[in-house]
């Protein structure tokens, strides 16, 4: 099948009341998993290579790029590619080439004024190469090892009035809202904030993505996606998925040496996850 836009599929799942499942692959065997996943309940997903996967691949997008292009033209389901938490403009500047039709500008870590005048070049740049352009605003914790803000830090969540001029200046087609969320959560304890999220729904005309979501039960998904969240990235999730599955088989396998057969185990799991997260967002068909 044809690679699928980022942009139709965040605006499709939009339209729906749903949101689109976005995975951060980082091997092989994640993209399979992801892919397979979606294949099984009939559904479009967003494969997304993050900045950190490519500097884990010395810094090289094409290998794990390329897989994902063959993958998703392979898949029985759209699949989109998504460059994702991009703070390099060189490699910003690699997307379109490498497949890619949307990517991530993270300047969320400087102020609002850096923030808005790097991402509005990032939002001009884009456009001109037909790239649909997701931002954020407030921050959403927990990348590169940081532990999250604390949810009344300063920034730590997206202000709407500000919100809606920054969309508004800087010409990004999605943003990404810090409402409670954070990266690299290894348990599902987060708290999101309803009210903030209808109030950022009600305010901006783009559709609103949600980081952080390995860390959220199924119903604050469910609840975030009523609210108006479209696109939902999921990461470490599958980490988990396929570390537990892996550590487990070696453990009552302690003379394997095969890494196919310890590595098909945690494909097979982090299938089951990217099931769980699509049926839990609706969008399975």
């Amino acid at each position: 099948m044809p690679l699928a836009t980022t942009g139709d599929l965040v605006t499709r799942a939009a339209a729906d009341r749903s949101a689109v499942a976005a995975f951060n692959v980082i091997t092989l065997e994640h993209i399979e998993a992801a892919v397979a996943g979606a294949e099984s309940l009939r559904t479009p997903v967003i494969l997304q290579v993050s900045e950190n996967a490519v500097k884990f691949r010395h810094g090289h997008l094409l290998p794990l790029a390329r897989a994902a292009v063959a993958a998703a033209q392979q898949a029985a389901v759209p699949v989109a590619l998504h460059l994702d938490h991009v703070q390099s403009d060189d490699l910003l500047r690699q997307a379109a080439d490498a497949g890619f039709s949307s990517v991530m500008y993270d300047a969320a870590r400087l102020p609002y004024a850096e923030n808005l005048a790097t991402t509005r070049a990032a939002a001009d740049w884009a456009h001109s190469q037909g790239l649909w352009i997701e931002a954020e605003l407030g921050e959403v914790g927990g990348k590169n090892g940081e532990p999250p803000l604390d949810a009344h830090a300063p920034g730590a969540r997206t202000d709407p009035a500000e919100a809606g001029a920054f969309v508004a200046d800087s010409g990004v087609d999605a943003l990404a809202v810090a409402v409670g969320s954070a990266h690299a959560m290894t348990e599902r304890t987060a708290t999101l904030d309803h009210y903030l999220l209808k109030r950022l729904a009600t305010t901006l005309d783009v559709p609103l993505v949600l980081h952080g979501s390995s860390g959220v039960r199924d119903d604050e998904l469910t609840a975030a996606v009523a609210g108006g969240i479209s696109k939902v990235n999921v990461g470490t999730a599958l980490n988990i998925a396929m570390t537990q599955a892996i550590r487990e088989f070696l453990a009552t396998h302690p003379e394997a040496v095969e890494s196919r057969k310890y590595l098909s185990v945690g494909r097979e799991a982090m299938v089951g996850a990217t099931r769980r997260i699509i049926e839990v967002l609706g969008t399975a068909r």
